[in-house]
């Protein structure tokens, strides 16, 4: 982390990087027990996604340059702030397909086809997603409750 923060010059982004290369050097952990220097190719991809991280944010930049900032951008309701707040309490699998299937407008084959996983398995997150959204707002929301058996 601390090479990686020399080289990017913010401690976040350093951060980041680095934590990134560890969760990939996971995922690959079979073939890489074999290498004579494992951190060396975590080092290696450290680096790339910070040269990466480095490049995105100068196009971004020379966008914003050359477009200007995003013209006005409308304020949220009370009611869309709570249910974005609801939302990130739900495990990340939960949000991405009921975000992809409601604010897309995405198919349940198209969601699949996006997120690599099986439609059965984009089924059964957008229904577990479903209850778990329902059951936070309604304790988010104590007026939702006064009509609900036993409350």
């Amino acid at each position: 982390m601390g090479q990686l923060f020399v080289i990017t010059g913010d401690l976040q982004e350093a951060e980041d990087v680095v934590q990134e290369a560890y969760v990939r050097a996971w995922g690959r952990w079979a073939d890489l027990r074999g290498y004579d220097a494992p951190e060396a190719w975590v080092r290696r991809v450290a680096i790339n996604l910070a040269r990466n991280g480095v490049r995105r944010a100068r196009r971004q930049l020379a966008a914003w340059v050359r477009h200007g900032p995003d013209t006005e951008v409308p304020e949220l309701t009370g009611d869309e702030i709570a249910l974005t707040q609801v939302l990130r309490t739900l495990p990340r699998r939960y949000r991405e397909v009921l975000t992809l299937h409601y604010l897309a407008d995405l198919p349940v084959q198209a969601i699949a086809g996006q997120l690599g996983a099986p439609e059965g398995t984009v089924k059964a997150r957008l229904a577990r997603g479903r209850r778990l959204l329902a059951a936070r707002l309604r304790v988010a929301d104590p007026a939702a409750g006064l009509g609900a058996p036993g409350g």
